[in-house]
């Protein structure tokens, strides 16, 4: 546990510094830490050091580690892609979901989410480089599905999410200018908040982008054991 201890410091003095060189309080990025591959335990032990928000890709994984730590008040986030099939459980145990694409995925999460549950947060993942391999709307549909999202019940549209392409932070300026763009006309822009972007290569240049949250896991938990 002290070495995942050191790691969290770590990565919050980083944030820090990155914060202190553009003027920012630290404490307006949120650290997500990205716990796909790893198990239960090592989530455990980084709560116990005082990590709240965890980040999963895999559904599957992720059930399987909500359960084993139903008695942990761990806000889960789903970062992954979001297939049609596996809304219901996105709807029903996550705090947040990220991937968010379609509209009908919109759709679905808001029908599947339980009304005695809190309004669920969700971004809306941008291709925001157009990289073939990566999914996500195009940037130029961002206004349009933010509008028709917005007017779905319980849900509550917090922002976007990129992952561009390594080194290329023209593309999180682009990320923060589009956020920008949609704060400035959004209907209930106190609920536009959340500018999800960066990683543990490119924490420094997110954060100096305009990043809210970063999504980091090597520089947390170590390089993942894809063999287990």
């Amino acid at each position: 546990m002290n070495s995942l201890k050191e790691s969290r410091n770590q990565v919050l003095k980083q944030i820090e510094a990155a914060c202190s060189r553009t003027g920012r309080e630290a404490e307006t990025v949120q650290l997500l830490a990205v716990s796909k591959t790893h198990p239960s335990e090592a989530l455990r032990d980084m709560y116990a050091i005082g990590q709240r928000a965890f980040g999963e890709n895999y559904l599957q994984e992720a059930l399987e580690k909500i359960e084993a730590l139903s008695d942990l008040e761990i806000e889960w986030h789903f970062i992954g892609h979001v297939q049609r099939n596996k809304t219901k459980h996105l709807a029903e145990k996550f705090a947040w979901v990220h991937g968010v694409d379609r509209l009908i995925i919109a759709e679905r999460l808001s029908g599947q989410r339980l009304a005695t549950q809190s309004p669920l947060n969700i971004c809306l993942q941008v291709n925001i480089d157009g990289q073939d391999t990566k999914d996500g709307c195009q940037p130029e549909e961002v206004a349009q599905l933010v509008g028709e999202i917005s007017q779905l019940p319980h849900l509550r549209l917090r922002g976007i999410m990129v992952i561009p392409a390594p080194n290329n932070t023209a593309a999180l300026m682009d990320a923060r200018k589009l956020f920008d763009q949609v704060k400035a006309c959004h209907a209930h822009p106190q609920d536009w908040d959340t500018l999800s972007m960066g990683m543990s290569a490119d924490l420094d240049a997110a954060i100096a982008a305009g990043s809210t949250m970063v999504r980091i896991g090597t520089a947390l938990f170590g390089a993942r054991d894809y063999s287990k």
